[in-house]
């Protein structure tokens, strides 16, 4: 779309959003458990939402019985909700399109979704992980693949079972895009989920992609027993190398100091409904990597985020002794008790790290 008329598009579209009373016609691509929970939120809003996934099994379960019972079992679908394995119908006529699906098959699943979405519709992510091969976040597929589109992201502390069952939460939604923000107000916001704007995109992203090799740690952790002094410190010394590497790439240190950086950070290492949580707690109980993750039955995102991260951290020269230890106890056999160590006798560093992003420096 050219420039110009992609700009008077956009202000169209603020125009048109100020009316929080629109109808607007939703797509969630990706019936996860997240996938699922988005789209109830936006269904029980009162717009119209596909629901689309690629196993024909799953959406005859999901017709008969009204509900995700692979991954989101016990939650009814919302009456406006229409599951469907048919990507035109899903995307073809959405003003809004939410990408849910895991970040190895977010590129794949992108190019589907391209040749049915709307010139100008809001294209979403909602997947928290970083693509290996050149280290993309999902963000840079949507605009590579998909630049007719305004695009955009959402991460915050979103545990899909609590977001079902309609207790209090927040996410924040990510853009360059006014119109695309204000959009994603309008269809999720309600009494219980409370939607907060940035303009930091990749702070946005990377908080939500980095939290999950954390998570593992913290899960280690709880598997040893460790005391609650020591989980503070973990928290907050994950909190520092996150920042530290995100502003290396460009992020807003600051971002981390809100539900998509400390927030979504807290809840995924503490919560035993977080998948990474419990991969990382598995394996501190005397499971293998393998093992582990076949236990879960669902993807746990840190694992490949590890890899692609290290490789990058080690290219900018980033200082991430957790990460480094995660990994040797992960891929190389490390004893946990022996990286713990070796970690509390390190050089120690400044405490807080946070400075404003013209003059943010870190020095080892």
């Amino acid at each position: 779309m050219p420039a110009e008329t992609e700009l008077r598009w956009a202000f169209a579209n603020i125009a048109r959003l100020r009316d929080e009373n629109i109808d607007m016609r939703a797509a969630v691509v990706g019936a996860g458990n997240f996938g699922t929970a988005i789209a109830n939120i936006i269904a029980k809003n009162g717009h119209r939402t596909h629901l689309w996934m690629r196993d024909p099994e799953q959406l005859a379960d999901m017709r008969t019985y009204g509900e995700n019972r692979r991954y989101l079992k016990g939650f009814p679908l919302e009456g406006h909700v229409d599951p469907t394995c048919d990507m035109a119908v899903a995307v073809g006529a959405s003003d809004i399109v939410f990408l849910t699906v895991p970040s190895a098959s977010f590129r794949e699943v992108t190019r589907e979704v391209a040749p049915h979405v709307q010139p100008g519709a809001f294209v979403v992510s909602g997947t928290k992980g970083v693509e290996a091969e050149g280290f993309h976040l999902m963000s840079q597929i949507l605009d590579e693949l998909l630049p007719q589109c305004a695009t955009g992201v959402i991460s915050g502390p979103n545990l899909a079972e609590e977001m079902a069952s309609g207790q209090y939460a927040g996410t924040v939604v990510a853009s360059s895009s006014e119109a695309l923000r204000r959009a994603v107000q309008i269809v999720l916001r309600s009494a219980e989920f409370r939607v907060y704007s940035s303009a930091d995109v990749y702070g946005v992203e990377l908080g939500g992609a980095l939290k999950n090799i954390y998570a593992i740690v913290c899960g280690m952790a709880a598997a040893l027993e460790v005391g609650q002094n020591t989980v503070g410190m973990l928290i907050t010394r994950s909190l520092a190398e996150m920042s530290r590497f995100a502003v290396s790439l460009g992020a807003n240190p600051f971002t981390f100091l809100g539900l998509a950086g400390v927030g979504d950070l807290v809840v995924t290492c503490t919560s035993p409904l977080s998948r990474n949580f419990q991969l990382g707690y598995r394996v501190a109980s005397g499971n293998s990597l393998d093992q582990a993750m076949n236990q879960l039955g669902k993807l746990a995102e840190g694992v490949n985020t590890l890899a692609v991260v290290r490789k990058k951290s080690r290219e900018l020269d980033v200082h991430m002794p957790l990460m480094e230890g995660l990994n040797d106890v992960l891929f190389n056999g490390a004893d946990i008790a022996a990286v713990i160590a070796g970690l509390m006798t390190g050089e120690a560093v400044a405490d807080v790290e946070f400075a404003a992003p013209q003059t943010w420096s870190y020095e080892r």
